[in-house]
């Protein structure tokens, strides 16, 4: 199975990390990817994604097991960044690949949901150059919910 759970410091090319991914995938019939990034606007000047190092990447890849028990996969591949971004830079990048792609559609969509409402980061935004916490929107609990 191609893929990994990455957590990394550093900026990251998504284009580059999916043609990593889908080049050893030839059989998949169907790649999914979803790309997060920080949005712009609202007067933001950068995100922070702070996280409990010995919990976060074991979550991860605990988070990518079940995925992989669930569907029937070829390639799973989850990315996330922590520390200060920018507008712009990409935070999460979640790739599926399957035989069909219903199994690349339901596998990515449901472990950005858990990234997304389990989430191991703690996160804050700097706005007119103050720092404001972000707490959990109502709908992302509701989307994770949809998976029980």
């Amino acid at each position: 199975m191609s893929g990994d759970a990455l957590l990394l410091t550093e900026p990251f090319d998504p284009a580059e990390a999916l043609r990593r991914f889908t080049v050893d995938l030839p059989q998949a019939g169907g790649i999914v990817s979803f790309l997060g990034q920080v949005r712009e606007g609202g007067g933001v000047e950068a995100l922070e994604l702070s996280h409990y190092a010995p919990l976060t990447l074991p979550a991860m890849q605990e988070l990518a097991g079940r995925v992989r028990e669930r569907w029937s996969l070829d390639g799973l591949l989850v990315i996330h960044r922590s520390g200060v971004m920018v507008p712009g830079e990409p935070i999460v990048l979640v790739a599926a690949a399957a035989r069909h792609r219903r199994d690349a559609f339901a596998a990515a969509d449901y472990a950005m949901d858990h990234l997304k409402s389990e989430s191991w980061f703690w996160k804050r935004e700097k706005v007119a150059g103050e720092w404001r916490w972000i707490e959990p929107r109502t709908q992302d609990i509701e989307d994770l919910a949809r998976w029980a």
